[in-house]
């Protein structure tokens, strides 16, 4: 079977982690509490700041956000060894920016992902990624945001989401845990 895996906030904690980034750059210690509130998939508010202004920090810090020691999902990494060991296709796309994709693909291989490097998608907008979702002819898809899995709803690729604040309300086959998933 084919699967297919958004990378951030679906197999790895970057939220987060950039949380954590942003209370010590910032100086602050404003607990998890908070951000597990979030409706959003942008953290700014949470430290006062608007939508700008929260874009220049959260660009400003891409590189400590994307690479250093942001978490794996708990039984994520073990559940897509699983799969490639069994012969499955694994499949990343990641909208990430295009500068940031050779880095991106190798971090994930340092993680401990089975990567191919032909599977490995990065550096598109949100329709393109639609777009290579569905010419891809995936057998499942799993990612955190509903505007992209709302728009697979009509293709025969099963569509997850993974459990976050912010998409609490979609109407989407739930994934909370990685290590709790099975097919």
């Amino acid at each position: 079977m084919r699967f297919g895996f958004d990378i951030d906030d679906t197999l790895i904690n970057l939220r987060e982690h950039a949380f954590h980034i942003y209370n010590r750059k910032l100086n602050l210690s404003i607990g998890l509490e908070v951000f597990r509130e979030l409706k959003t998939v942008e953290i700014h508010e949470a430290f006062g700041m608007d939508a700008e202004a929260g874009g220049r920090m959260w660009n400003s810090l891409l590189e400590e956000i994307y690479f250093t020691d942001c978490p794996v999902f708990e039984g994520a990494l073990e559940l897509l060894t699983e799969l490639e060991r069994q012969g499955h296709e694994i499949y990343y796309i990641t909208s990430r920016p295009k500068q940031y994709c050779s880095q991106t693909r190798q971090w994930v291989k340092d993680q401990g992902f089975p990567v191919h490097d032909e599977r490995f998608y990065c550096g598109m907008q949100d329709q393109e990624k639609i777009n290579i979702i569905k010419d891809l002819n995936l057998d499942y898809y799993f990612d955190d945001k509903p505007a992209v899995l709302d728009t697979l709803k009509d293709i025969s690729t099963k569509v997850y989401v993974k459990d976050q604040s912010y998409n609490r309300d979609a109407g989407i086959l739930r994934v909370e845990k990685w290590s709790d998933f099975s097919f």
